[in-house]
């Protein structure tokens, strides 16, 4: 046997074990939970889950509690401007609904798309109030699987 092959079947074997070890760590990891997305003219902001639990119903302690997280993301919005909310697959075939400030805003829906007037997000008869607005996607139709939560800032730049 040359050394030349002899490093060509070294080479072999480590490539073969960092592909192995790679596979276990990923196998080791948590699936992540679907992605959300809100997006007002040419910006956008995506996010996971405030709350998952796999997609098993989350009681209502946890719930409560994920309705209040502060450390959510946040997009201007101008009033005369389209809110367009998109959810992954699988958050639309269970189903899911637009919450505003914890309160219904839309039916259930099992589309990826929604879109919304953004003045409704800071209008008093939908239960705003002042110049930014907490905008939450329930997934779920009977049972909550799910939260993802944005705060919408009126865009008072426009």
């Amino acid at each position: 046997m040359t050394m030349q092959s002899v490093v060509r079947r070294r080479r072999a074997v480590a490539a073969a074990g960092a592909v192995s070890a790679g596979l276990l760590v990923l196998t080791a990891c948590e699936k992540p939970s679907p992605i959300a997305t809100v997006t007002v003219g040419t910006s956008s902001v995506s996010s996971e889950a405030t709350c998952y639990n796999g997609g098993d119903p989350l009681n209502t302690a946890s719930l409560a509690k994920c309705l209040k997280n502060t450390d959510i993301k946040s997009i201007k919005v101008d009033p005369d401007a389209t809110v367009r909310f998109g959810v992954d697959p699988d958050i639309a075939d269970n189903g899911w609904t637009i919450l505003m400030n914890g309160q219904p805003l839309t039916d259930s829906s099992k589309k990826t798309y929604r879109t919304i007037p953004g003045s409704v997000f800071f209008n008093v008869q939908y239960g705003a109030q002042g110049n930014s607005t907490l905008v939450s996607i329930k997934e779920g139709e009977k049972d909550v699987t799910g939260l993802w939560s944005f705060k919408l800032k009126k865009d008072t730049d426009s």
